[in-house]
């Protein structure tokens, strides 16, 4: 199985470097607290899942949130979305992703919280 080696200093203290599932899981967390068109030379990169906060929580706006973490995924060949669930809370939008690492075959459930 191919190794991914990466470079991290979110929530870390002394090792910087990130590997495998890990640096996959940062990365597309990374790609999710980026608003869309932010980041200078990649206008494709980050979500727009951020204007969808203040929305009314009605099935056009899951499912375009769904659309969304699926295209940002889509944007990693190194991972893939199995399932998400769309929970609308008081303060904002709760997602439950389970991602699987490509190749390997063990999926975990990311809980990803939006909030303004």
């Amino acid at each position: 199985m191919q190794e991914f080696v990466g470079f991290n200093t979110q929530d870390q203290y002394k090792k910087f470097t990130l590997t495998n599932a890990d640096l996959v899981k940062r990365d597309f967390l990374n790609a999710l607290n980026i608003r869309q068109g932010l980041l200078p030379g990649r206008p494709q990169y980050g979500t727009v899942i951020w204007d969808n906060l203040f929305e009314n929580q009605s099935n056009e706006v899951t499912t375009a949130i769904e659309n969304e973490l699926q295209r940002v995924a889509g944007g990693d060949p190194r991972m893939q979305i199995i399932s998400i669930d769309v929970f609308p809370q008081e303060n904002g939008i709760l997602l439950q992703v389970e991602i699987q690492i490509v190749p390997s075959t063990e999926t975990e459930r990311l809980r990803i919280f939006f909030n303004n």
